[in-house]
């Protein structure tokens, strides 16, 4: 086996992701994105909702220019979109924006109007998941701003983990962050947020599943409100 077969191999990647995780989980996050960059390189990417752009500012410390990927549903805030606009214009990113393969107005041809009422799940996986799984391909490895404090379902999130189903090292820096972590690195470094964290949303997703979040609510409750759903499918 040549050294770029190796490198590519599932089980050599699965090994690395669960020994990476063992050897990292005290490291900072700027180390553990330092070790993918040193890694993986160019084949090395960020994922972000814009919800803010802590990961990607970290990222860009490890390896300026990395690529970011964000999914653009078609039901997006403006402000998402406009946060996105803003990471591309002032940070030493490449934004990279997918888009599914079918527009909202052909997805209501297809399936009905307001899919995401009716069957959220099916909506997720034709606008999230589909194209995220499409956009990685090239990727051996990827970045996520997921953190243990934000669900009961992300409580045991590995800073370094094997992802099966796209069969790539996920890598999620700062999963022992708290919202006081977060805040604090955004004030030093003066990171961009979207607005809507400053209008009641504690997380923000596709705008008719999200709504602002409660006193006492975790900050994933504003997401599919009154469903028993709680993840889109890009993280399980």
């Amino acid at each position: 086996m040549t050294a770029v077969q190796e490198e590519r191999s599932t089980d050599y990647l699965r090994a690395l992701a669960e020994q990476a995780g063992r050897d990292l989980e005290d490291a900072s996050a700027l180390e553990i994105l330092t070790w993918a960059a040193e890694t993986f390189g160019p084949r090395f990417c960020v994922t972000s909702s814009m919800e803010d752009a802590v990961v990607a500012h970290l990222a860009s410390r490890a390896l300026p220019g990395v690529d970011v990927v964000f999914l653009d549903t078609g039901y997006h805030f403006e402000e998402t979109i406009g946060t996105r606009d803003a990471v591309a214009a002032v940070m030493d990113v490449n934004v990279i924006t997918l888009t599914p393969r079918q527009t909202v107005a052909e997805q209501d041809a297809a399936y009905g109007p307001k899919l995401h009422d009716r069957n959220p799940d099916l909506c997720c996986a034709l606008r999230k998941v589909r194209p995220l799984e499409e956009g990685l391909r090239d990727y051996l490895s990827w970045a996520t701003g997921l953190r243990r404090d934000e669900s009961p379902s992300r409580a045991d999130t590995p800073v370094v983990g094997w992802d099966e189903k796209r069969q790539k090292v996920k890598i999620s820096p700062i999963a022992r962050w708290t919202q006081d972590d977060v805040d604090a690195y955004v004030a030093e470094h003066g990171v961009l947020t979207n607005p809507l964290l400053t209008d009641g949303y504690a997380s923000v997703g596709c705008a008719p599943c999200t709504r602002r979040v409660l006193e006492g609510e975790d900050a994933r409750a504003g997401r599919w409100a009154g469903r028993a759903k709680t993840e889109c499918g890009l993280h399980g």
